[in-house]
């Protein structure tokens, strides 16, 4: 997921390493149930439509807001990743060789606007996906039938042959152009949410689509706060999927800065910030307040996307030369030390499906980055011819996104080019910098695991599919269309259907190759860090929404 697509990380001291790093859950407590949650944020993250947002700061809300026919289960630890059946009775059937799957839908269910959930609700969400230019319409949904002509003409989308709904029999069947092993955890994410059918095929904005989850947004306001309460015609089915959820409401505050949100949680005006704390606060809060603080691993990358398309980054030696330049080691020490993040020079995460050990540009290359190698960095700017350009490298308006982006500044001026920094509010940067009429040579963005296979990083970051020239759904910010790896992922798609071990070794060579060919300059992997206040009980982190906001309490 992303976004900022993920902008929800770490900046600060290797104290906090000493703090706990997870809470376990407690047994459920009628007496908990009630109360405001109060949470604040430098800036919104833009569109409210689930179809649409690719922000972590709102896919952390959807969880709870919107439903789909599966989901993941709603829990902390290892079992997050689990996806369970949510608006369908069960898991599907799956036939025809493992193209079609068939959904049995819950009875009774309703949205928050009081109209009952059918089959003809979750046929035109589909369709509504891919008539809204959904960010992950391509990458994500592009192997169901019919889908082929929905990108080519999104507004006269009807995915005929691809997917059908039964009303007698409260059914819908979905069809495959191929088999898809990853196909239920590309249906768990927020972009398959069901809306109701009469929702406008175009981005809602700030207008808020009715959903079927245990919360509904009361009102927004972008540049002040979102309000969520209890969806009055919820009725909870499964807890797996859409708990009942704790606090009776919750308030999102924007604005004012990370300084101000750490002392509002420490004078109990508010219960949660989603920016990371200052580094400067870091240190000590882990010995006065360690008891409020979380750390949890995250499958995350921090990157500087770099355009190849625009000067000089459509230069190959350019690319690889601030590959060679950035002090991994530098940036580690900037957000907290080891303990809080580490150096990569993959794609892929450590410790994720698909990855090995390698780094190519570091002045011994090998399994680990060792350091900066300047002298070959400066040798490749020459031989591109691009020295003395100008480069602007756009930031979001948070300390850690300012802070990389003056690093990276620093780096770029040092190899000659004139380089200079643009800052833009957190709720508009992620988009900014994904639309290609904007001409962004080299941003800061971040990228979290929507769920747990490569192709997650490597195909909806560099495919051809998720690349949109024009559009603020294209989420392939190099803008790389390489057709020969497109087809190798393509390929690796297919083979993880009946050999995942062999699937994974080729994403191992796949993700080497795109280093290669250096569409971004890979940064670090974060941890995530939370500050809660001491009113706050039965913190959960789920590795696909990160914390668990309802399933916690406030009294």
């Amino acid at each position: 997921m992303p976004a900022d697509r993920r902008r929800h990380i770490l900046a600060g001291a290797t104290a906090i390493a000493l703090c706990t790093a997870f809470q376990p859950a407690l047994a459920q407590d009628d007496a908990h149930y009630g109360g405001t949650m109060k949470l604040v944020a430098v800036a919104a993250g833009g569109t409210l439509d689930p179809q649409i947002n690719y922000t972590a700061i709102y896919w952390e809300l959807y969880g709870f807001l919107y439903d789909g026919l599966v989901t993941f289960k709603k829990t902390g630890g290892a079992d997050s990743a689990q996806v369970v059946p949510d608006l369908a009775e069960a898991l599907p059937e799956v036939t025809n060789d493992g193209k079609t799957y068939t959904f049995k839908l819950r009875k009774g269910v309703k949205f928050a606007n009081g109209k009952e959930v059918t089959p003809d609700d979750v046929v035109t969400s589909f369709q509504r996906i891919f008539k809204v230019l959904s960010p992950t319409s391509g990458g994500f949904y592009g192997g169901i039938v019919g889908a082929d002509k929905c990108l080519a003409d999104a507004a006269g989308c009807t995915l005929e042959g691809g997917i059908s709904g039964d009303a007698s029999a409260g059914t819908v069947t979905i069809n495959l152009v191929a088999p898809d092993a990853e196909f239920l955890y590309k249906l768990s994410v927020p972009h398959a949410s069901i809306l109701p059918a009469d929702t406008p095929g175009s981005d809602m904005g700030n207008t808020p689509v009715p959903g079927t989850g245990a919360y509904m947004i009361e009102s927004y306001d972008p540049n002040a706060q979102l309000v969520i309460v209890r969806n009055p015609n919820f009725t909870e089915w499964s807890r797996d999927a859409q708990p009942k959820g704790y606090p009776d409401r919750i308030e999102y505050t924007f604005g004012g800065t990370e300084e101000a949100a750490v002392n509002a949680i420490m004078n109990g005006q508010a219960d949660w910030m989603y920016d990371p704390p200052p580094a400067d606060r870091l240190a000590e809060l882990s010995t006065t307040a360690a008891d409020q603080l979380r750390v949890a691993p995250l499958a995350a990358w921090w990157y500087a996307p770099l355009n190849v398309n625009l000067a000089p980054f459509d230069n190959l030696k350019a690319r690889q030369a601030l590959n060679y330049a950035v002090d991994r080691d530098a940036l580690v020490s900037v957000f907290g030390g080891p303990a809080l993040a580490q150096p990569v020079c993959t794609i892929l995460p450590p410790d994720f499906p698909g990855h090995e050990d390698f780094c190519e540009y570091t002045l011994n290359p090998g399994p680990d980055w060792t350091a900066p190698d300047m002298d070959k960095a400066r040798a490749l700017v020459e031989e591109s011819g691009t020295k003395g350009q100008k480069v602007t490298v756009v930031t979001d308006d948070s300390a850690s996104s300012r802070g990389v982006g003056t690093y990276l500044q620093t780096v770029l001026s040092d190899l000659g080019y004139d380089a200079s920094v643009q800052t833009i509010s957190g709720d508009i940067q992620f988009t900014y910098i994904q639309n290609t009429n904007n001409n962004v040579q080299i941003s800061i963005s971040q990228w979290y695991q929507d769920y747990p296979a490569p192709s997650n990083f490597l195909n909806v970051l560099f495919g051809c599919d998720t690349f949109h020239p024009g559009s603020d759904s294209s989420i392939n910010i190099s803008g790389i269309c390489d057709k020969d790896m497109d087809a190798r992922m393509k390929a690796a798609m297919a083979l993880g259907v009946t050999d995942p071990e062999a699937a994974n070794r080729e994403w191992a060579k796949i993700d080497h190759d795109f280093m290669a060919l250096a569409p971004a300059v890979p940064l670090f992997t974060p941890k995530d860090v939370d500050l809660i206040s001491k009113r706050v009980g039965n913190y959960e982190f789920s590795s696909q929404y990160h914390w668990l906001i309802a399933n916690s309490w406030v009294q």
